[in-house]
């Protein structure tokens, strides 16, 4: 049964729970971190860290793209960023880079990014960043807005994208627009040979909506980041993430009835800033998780310690701010796979993932997600 709170007359809401008002309850024999798993696949890539990079330039460049998919995970570049609008993008990264020094405020930074991003997108530009990740044999992926899937995709796919997601602040299975055709999801996913991960959402309704159209995932979530999204502050909307991957789950769990056998991923964006959330989050039925402020931290991000969202540069409503990543000096593969020093699990990310499945009990994600949960009093 629902948990129903009463918030005045007549009018009721749902208690929701984020992953700080949960923990994970060990129940089982321990055993050593060695003989665990961390490994996933989608369709049929596979691979040794449940992590798929949040796409934003302040985090994935072609080159971490690739170190990223060498040290395990997926790296998404965002087609629609800065390596597909400008010919040295690092210099315009720079641009912001060199305000957000010199103490520009928020409106500013976010005036530059605009402008930034009013560039037209090259095709040239994209298929060079593309294929950059492509020839280092890792699998590809890149990331869509649901306004640009249609127009951009022959183009990604023909640069050799293997791993497509499209994915906005909400991404609903149809996208209607005022102009021209709406974007159906099940027609655009039917027609293509690649997995397709859409998100995000926040409930079992709209997650089990997304899996009918034919996605290989559902992104859960909106990439929140305290101090950074302000998606709550500009349009309301926030996701209790703990709550909303558990509905997700469910959906997954009746869609896998429904169809007979077919299996969605869950990925979990937002809410995640340590190893510990990361552990939660599979805990509540996450194959994978979303990352961006954490990696944000590491001497090959292109943000050099900055943090923003791709929906930082919307040209009218922008719903993140250019922020100060965490302060610490760590190369990417230190940060997720270790060792480290620190005792805030904030290095080592999926090493201490595999030490929660071990000190439970459990051999793999999948039987990870049956572990058991308790809410803070």
């Amino acid at each position: 049964m629902r948990d129903l709170v009463e918030i005045g007359m007549g009018r009721t809401a749902r208690r929701s729970y984020d992953f700080d008002d949960i923990d994970i309850v060990p129940s089982r024999r321990t055993r050593s971190s060695k003989v665990v798993s961390t490994a996933w696949q989608i369709d049929a890539y596979r691979f040794d860290l449940p992590l798929v990079t949040h796409p934003t330039d302040a985090v994935v460049s072609p080159e971490t793209a690739v170190s990223v998919g060498k040290l395990g995970g997926l790296g998404v570049l965002n087609a629609e960023g800065v390596w597909a609008r400008h010919a040295d993008a690092d210099k315009a990264l720079g641009r912001v880079v060199d305000a957000a020094r010199r103490g520009a405020d928020w409106a500013e930074l976010g005036a530059l990014l605009q402008e930034l991003h009013s560039a037209p997108i090259q095709e040239g530009l994209l298929t060079e960043a593309i294929r950059t990740v492509r020839d280092s044999g890792v699998t590809v992926a890149a990331r869509v807005s649901p306004q640009h899937a249609a127009e951009l995709t022959p183009v990604l796919l023909s640069a050799g994208v293997e791993v497509l997601v499209v994915q906005g602040t909400i991404v609903s299975a149809e996208h209607v627009a005022r102009d021209g055709d709406p974007l159906n999801l099940k027609e655009f996913i039917s027609n293509l040979d690649v997995p397709v991960i859409a998100g995000g959402v926040s409930d079992y309704r709209t997650a089990m909506h997304l899996m009918r159209t034919g996605a290989a995932g559902v992104i859960v979530g909106h990439g929140h980041t305290p101090g950074v999204t302000s998606t709550d502050r500009v349009l309301g909307i926030g996701v209790p993430m703990a709550t909303a991957v558990i509905d997700a789950a469910a959906a997954r769990r009746d869609y896998l009835d429904e169809t007979g056998g077919r299996y969605v991923h869950v990925l979990a964006d937002g809410g995640i800033t340590c190893s510990g959330d990361i552990a939660k989050a599979v805990a509540c039925g996450a194959d994978a998780v979303m990352l961006g402020a954490p990696l944000a931290a590491t001497r090959e991000a292109p943000g050099k310690g900055l943090y923003w969202t791709a929906a930082a540069a919307h040209p009218s409503l922008p719903r993140s701010r250019v922020a100060e990543g965490p302060s610490r000096d760590v190369d990417l593969e230190t940060l997720l796979r270790g060792p480290s020093s620190d005792p805030e699990g904030v290095v080592n990310l999926f090493g201490a993932l595999r030490r929660a499945l071990a000190k439970t009990g459990y051999s793999d994600l999948k039987e990870f997600q049956k572990v058991g949960l308790a809410v803070r009093a």
